[in-house]
């Protein structure tokens, strides 16, 4: 039941509980009362919109790799969270350590965030820049 509820939600984060209810064929009161569980748990951690990022003026993206010292990670992701055009970060395992999602207005901004900023923190030891063409958004 929870995972259809999420479902729902993630299908539209807007869905009254009402229609969730209805999707998932249980009574109001139940998908309420799961929600706010959910949403207690830190199961579901936010409601938000899905942007297009080329109509929001987005119109250059690049997935950017980095090789991190490893003492660094604490600090370092405290320091990409506060860079407006990094969508996404995750630490992974293999030949290299931090893959973020960058998107800017354009290439020049794009570079910018790159060369200045990113390669010009501490802990960062290198980092390789993987434009992306067109992506699909598959929820």
């Amino acid at each position: 039941m929870d995972r259809d509820i999420i479902r729902e939600l993630t299908t539209d984060g807007r869905m009254s509980i009402t229609q969730v209810a209805e999707n998932v064929h249980i009574s109001r009161a139940h998908a309420y009362s799961r929600i706010a569980r959910l949403t207690g748990e830190g199961v579901l951690t936010k409601f938000t919109a899905l942007v297009d990022p080329i109509k929001a003026g987005l119109r250059s993206s690049a997935y950017v790799t980095l090789k991190v010292q490893q003492h660094s990670w604490r600090e370092l992701k405290e320091q990409l969270r506060a860079i407006p055009e990094i969508h996404h970060i995750a630490l992974v395992g293999g030949d290299f350590d931090v893959i973020l999602l960058v998107r800017a207005t354009d290439n020049i901004h794009l570079r910018r965030v790159i060369f200045d900023q990113l390669q010009s923190m501490d802990g960062i030891l290198d980092t390789q820049t993987f434009l992306v063409f067109e992506d699909v958004d598959t929820r």
